[in-house]
C-alpha cells in the first residue's frame, strides 16, 4: 500500500521564533493517523524542531542539500550533517531550484544517490513550465526528468524515494491544475516507472500533488487514483491549512 503523505515546504519564511510558534500550532493539531505529515523549514529550524518533534508522529525534511559529504562549498549542508539533526526527507530538484539555481536533472541524479547512502529520503520534484504544456512537451520534459534524476537508482533504492509533481505554472500563482489533469500526469509518471521498473515498484511508490494545494482543493484532488498526497507551500505556513490538508485523505 503507498504511503500518503502531506510535505510542507516553508521555504524563505519564518524566522526561528516565528517557526516554532507555527509547528507548537500543527503539533497541537489533530492529525489522521494515516497520513504521513512532514514539515520542511529552513535550515535554521532543523535541529531545534527535531526536539519538538521527538514525542510526535511528525517527519522532519529539508529543503536540499549538497551532493558531496564534505568541503570547500561555502553556503552549503550535507545530507550527513542533515541526518545528524533528525531529517528524515530532503527535498530535490524544486522547481525553485531548477529555476534559480540551475540544477537539472543529471545533477539532482548525485544529491539522490547521496541522500540515500546516508539513509534519507529523497522528495525529488519534476514538472513542466507553461510554455512547455502549451508546446504539448510537458510529458517528454516529464518523463526526461524522471529518467535522468531516477532511472540510475535500484529497485529498492527507488521505492526508498517520493516523487512529486508539481506544474511550474501552478506554483505559488493560486491557479491549481484539474484533478484531471493532475491524475493524467500521475499516471504518466507511474507509467513511465513502471516501463523501466515493473508494476510493481510503480505501484509501491508514493507519487505527490504539489502546486497551489489547499484545504479546498486537496480532498479531490487527493481522491485521484494514483495522487497520494501534497507537496504543500503557502498553505503549510497557517497550521489549520495544513492540518487539513492533512485530513483531507
Amino acid at each position: 500500500m503507498r504511503q500518503k503523505i502531506v510535505a510542507g515546504n516553508w521555504k524563505m519564511n519564518l524566522d526561528l521564533a516565528e517557526g516554532k510558534e507555527l509547528l507548537l500550532s500543527i503539533i497541537d493539531g489533530q492529525i489522521n493517523e494515516g497520513t504521513t505529515a512532514i514539515v520542511i523549514p529552513p535550515f535554521i529550524h532543523l535541529n531545534s524542531f527535531k526536539q519538538m518533534l521527538s514525542h510526535t508522529k511528525i517527519a522532519l525534511g529539508a529543503q536540499n542539500c549538497h551532493q558531496q559529504d564534505s568541503g570547500a562549498f561555502t553556503g552549503e549542508v550535507s545530507a550527513a550533517m542533515l541526518k545528524s539533526v533528525g531529517v528524515e526527507y530532503v527535498v530535490l530538484g524544486h522547481s525553485e531550484r531548477r529555476e534559480y539555481f540551475m540544477e537539472d536533472s543529471l545533477s539532482l541524479s548525485f544529491k539522490v544517490t547521496k541522500v540515500i547512502e546516508k539513509g534519507l529520503r529523497p522528495i525529488y520534484c519534476c514538472g513542466e513550465t507553461l510554455a512547455q504544456r502549451q508546446e504539448g512537451e510537458h510529458f517528454e520534459i516529464i518523463r526526461a526528468q524522471v529518467k535522468n534524476g531516477l532511472f540510475h537508482l535500484n529497485e529498492m533504492e527507488l521505492l526508498n524515494c517520493v516523487v512529486a509533481y508539481e506544474p511550474v505554472w501552478a506554483i505559488g500563482t493560486g491557479e491549481t491544475a484539474s484533478p484531471a489533469q493532475a491524475q493524467e500526469i500521475h499516471a504518466f509518471i507511474r507509467k513511465t516507472i513502471a516501463t523501466e521498473y515493473g508494476d510493481m515498484v510503480a505501484e509501491n511508490i508514493s507519487i505527490l500533488y504539489g502546486g497551489s494545494v489547499k484545504p479546498n482543493n486537496a480532498e479531490e484532488l487527493f481522491n485521484c487514483p494514483d495522487i497520494d498526497g501534497g507537496l504543500v507551500g503557502g498553505a503549510a505556513l497557517d497550521a489549520n491549512s495544513f492540518i487539513a490538508i492533512c485530513n483531507s485523505f
